[in-house]
């Protein structure tokens, strides 16, 4: 036990500031990956203008899998153009060809 003990024993500045230094980076990690799904869909409603909250694209993931969300995507993008109406496809005498 006491050589267990030892392992996780701090006895210097230095070692106190590496431990320290790696549980700052530990927690940037753990904020990162957090925020990386609301930075998604902010950057989703700025792209194509549907709005999402990341629980709801986590509740399609544990439901269906990657591909369900894949879909749930493709179903959102289809919506949203439809709101928008019909695309307009110029003709080929409206162009001179």
């Amino acid at each position: 036990m006491n050589g267990l003990t030892s392992i996780f024993s701090v006895r210097s500045l230095a070692a106190g500031m590496l431990l320290a230094f790696a549980a700052v980076l530990l927690l940037i990690l753990i904020i990162s990956f957090r925020s990386r799904a609301v930075v998604f869909c902010q950057y989703l409603q700025t792209m194509t203008g549907i709005k999402l909250k990341p629980y709801q694209v986590a509740k399609v993931y544990r439901e269906r899998g990657p591909d369900g969300v894949r879909e749930f995507f493709l179903d959102l993008i289809i919506k949203e153009d439809l709101k928008q109406g019909p695309l307009v496809i110029p003709s080929d005498e409206a162009s001179g060809h």
